[in-house]
């Protein structure tokens, strides 16, 4: 997937105490604006630990508690009225889901969202931390938050999420950008309202970054976009520790959520008129691995989810090695649990898959392919690939497009690899060019552009069930949604069918996109 294809794709304009508190408070350091090297080192010395993947393969296992006790304190409760916060996200869907947790801490602390930066009394960089490319984003943003900061004294700047987690990161934003109030990590979001007090009152810098995962916090208040979709997020963090990813230290070892938690938020959503959920989690089926007490997976639980009365389920994103017979039984039982899989394989080289640490092989995803391709014939498979991952030669590159070929891939999000400091590929020396990495790119684009408009083809002059998320970003009278098979649609229609699924006779198809008519009849005027 290329730069033009994501801004397609988003191109939908919506319609709209926890363990450890003593701890936590301890651990709250209040660091005077001050470029000193020795206090740096002194703080990161005694408070923060650096991602360490040799220390986190070793990581143990220690018993993960669940907590449904969660409460905004007392005298934090309307310390937010009449102020308003912009909150701006980077990267993965965990992400933006964090952010609806974060946007409803702070709604219950009494502010107001904004999307006027100037507005903002609270500015939160939810960041991401897997390519550098949005770490530069992030980084330029802060820079110019500065002379707003400077005009507005009293506006609290944070920086959050996966960079946070980062030593590097953390040095560089307290030794460079002065201005920011706040960081604070992945696993101290329920920690919010006692940071923002901190930040509020202390007018000293606030930094708190758990190195080591929290528990499971359940009751958690959260402010969705609109109400047709809804994430749902049924574990945290990753155990694969691929050589090229940071996931693991940022986010810390797998923990998955109770079903019956997650299958009494899905009826609560389906109660309230959601249309569609996702579950999310950074390698989503390893659900349950994770429990001792109980033999439970991913299938197990969308066999449960299925009989909810919501018309569509899917999850995001699964790992080819966690992908087993049980789950491919269950999703090709149909009904609300739909068969769009996307499966990240990262490389069509043995070699290259090896050097990963994906742990499995080229033969193994293609026979994972085959098992979901004869249980659902129908199926659509998406994928991520990385090129030019250290030293990858053309015969390897080669192998990719041949396997991008052979499975048919009907999109695939394409990156050049992106060296992240703390993962064994990082140290890696490489001899490919940044040029022969673009060239690659290039070429492996103009392959799934190609394999993406001929399954386009087949919808033309069918009919096809769209989710109508809102109006088309460029044109009002135009509205655009989704099919059950991730397929953007933009047709002409009345508003009353946002937040409907209707028929959408196909008349033109595109690289991207689908475009048709709406089948008369098939929504009611509310």
């Amino acid at each position: 997937m290329n730069e033009q294809q994501r801004k397609e794709q988003s191109q939908i304009k919506q319609v709209n105490n926890p363990t450890d508190v003593k701890s936590a408070v301890d651990n709250i350091k209040r660091i005077k604006n001050t470029s000193s090297d020795e206090m740096i080192a002194k703080y990161f010395k005694t408070t923060f630990e650096p991602p360490n993947i040799n220390k986190a393969r070793k990581r143990g296992r220690d018993e993960v508690k669940v907590h449904y006790d969660f409460a905004i304190p007392e005298d934090m409760h309307n310390i937010g009225k009449g102020k308003k916060f912009l909150i701006r996200t980077y990267g993965c869907q965990m992400n933006e889901h964090d952010t609806e947790v974060m946007a409803g801490i702070l709604t219950e602390m009494g502010y107001e969202s904004t999307i006027e930066t100037d507005e903002a009394d609270i500015i939160l960089l939810n960041t991401c931390a897997i390519r550098e490319n949005a770490e530069n984003k992030v980084f330029g943003e802060i820079g110019h938050l500065k002379p707003l900061k400077l005009e507005k004294p009293d506006l609290i700047l944070g920086v959050c999420g996966c960079m946070s987690q980062q030593e590097s990161v953390v040095n560089r934003i307290l030794k460079k950008h002065q201005h920011v109030d706040l960081i604070f990590g992945t696993h101290n979001i329920h920690r919010l309202p006692q940071l923002i007090k901190e930040a509020m009152f202390g007018k000293e810098k606030i930094v708190e970054v758990w190195s080591k995962e929290g528990d499971v916090i359940e009751n958690l208040p959260k402010v969705r976009k609109g109400k047709i979709k809804a994430w749902v997020n049924i574990m945290y963090g990753c155990d694969k520790f691929c050589t090229y990813c940071i996931v693991p230290m940022t986010r810390g070892k797998e923990r998955s959520r109770l079903p019956e938690d997650i299958i009494q938020e899905v009826r609560h959503l389906a109660a309230q008129g959601y249309k569609e959920i996702t579950l999310l989690g950074q390698n989503v089926n390893a659900y349950g691995k994770d429990f001792t007490n109980r033999t439970y997976g991913l299938g197990d639980l969308m066999d449960e989810l299925r009989k909810i009365d919501i018309p569509r389920i899917r999850f995001t994103t699964s790992h080819p090695r966690d992908f087993d017979d049980h789950l491919i039984e269950v999703l090709a039982k149909g009904g609300n649990l739909l068969d769009h899989i996307h499966l990240p394989v990262q490389s069509g080289s043995n070699e290259i898959l090896k050097k990963m640490n994906r742990k499995y092989t080229r033969e193994s995803y293609l026979e994972l392919v085959r098992k979901i391709r004869k249980a659902m014939p129908n199926a659509t498979l998406t994928t991520d690939i990385i090129v030019g991952f250290p030293n990858e030669t053309e015969e390897q590159f080669e192998e990719t497009l041949s396997l991008v070929e052979e499975v048919g891939f009907e999109a695939a999000y394409t990156f050049i690899y992106s060296p992240r400091e703390g993962t064994p590929a990082a140290r890696k020396k490489d001899n490919v060019s940044e040029e022969v990495k673009k060239q690659r790119l290039y070429r492996l684009n103009e392959l799934v552009n190609t394999q993406s408009a001929a399954s386009m083809k087949n919808y033309q002059d069918k009919v096809v069930k769209v989710l109508v998320e809102g109006e088309s970003k460029k044109d009002p009278n135009i509205l655009a949604g989704y099919t059950e098979r991730n397929k953007l649609v933009n047709f002409k229609g009345p508003k009353s069918a946002i937040g409907q699924i209707v028929d959408v006779k196909i008349t033109e198809t595109k690289t991207w996109s689908l475009s048709g008519v709406m089948v008369e009849n098939t929504v009611g005027v509310e």
